[in-house]
């Protein structure tokens, strides 16, 4: 297929506004897959911070940046993403350039854990107002299960209603799979 899925299309985004050197967000740790991927593209001189409310989650991440040598590129904070804004410090605030949302539950986890509409319109707002001008957030949703319409259909909303003035908003998918393909909703700071 030519086409990229959610993810590589999400990641693609990172890659054009992410530099070496910059700060970027992955506000959903979950197994550690973006926040090694973020590590990758900030590179030595460059920060990821990122969240998770689970242990499990936090200790798979870690575990992933030992493994590959990325420790000490990555801040981690088992925690929710509604707590970007007093967890990143100010010295941060407007210099961060690209975040990753990954929606749903954890892989092979409690999947009655999930995120919810609240916490993350909340963590999008925060970090909307950390990004700098140009910077991204690459939120994929998945909505097939328990409460994922729910918050697909609040986030939609919310981002409805962004400012044009202030960001671009797109929303990429697939139209024709079956069980609620996922997508990414993309927000860029103007």
């Amino acid at each position: 297929m030519n086409m990229l899925s959610v993810i590589q299309f999400a990641h693609a985004l990172m890659e054009k506004t992410v530099p070496e050197g910059g700060f970027a967000i992955d506000a959903t740790a979950g197994n550690g897959l973006d926040t090694a991927f973020l590590a990758g593209l900030t590179g030595e001189s460059g920060k990821v911070f990122a969240f998770d409310i689970q242990k499990t989650a936090v200790n798979r991440t870690a575990v992933r940046l030992q493994k590959a040598g990325l420790e000490n590129r990555v801040q981690l904070f088992q925690t929710g993403h509604e707590h970007a804004g007093e967890c990143i410090p100010a010295f941060y605030h407007g210099k961060i350039s690209g975040a990753l949302f990954n929606l749903g539950y954890l892989p092979k986890s409690d999947k009655s854990i999930i995120t919810r509409p609240e916490t993350t319109i909340s963590a999008v707002r925060q970090i909307l107002d950390m990004l700098q001008t140009g910077g991204i957030i690459a939120i994929v949703v998945y909505h097939g299960h328990d409460g994922g319409g729910y918050e697909r259909d609040q986030l939609l909303k919310f981002a409805k209603t962004l400012d044009q003035k202030q960001a671009h908003v797109l929303q990429y998918g697939f139209i024709n799979q079956e069980n609620h393909p996922p997508f990414v909703i993309a927000i860029e700071k103007r």
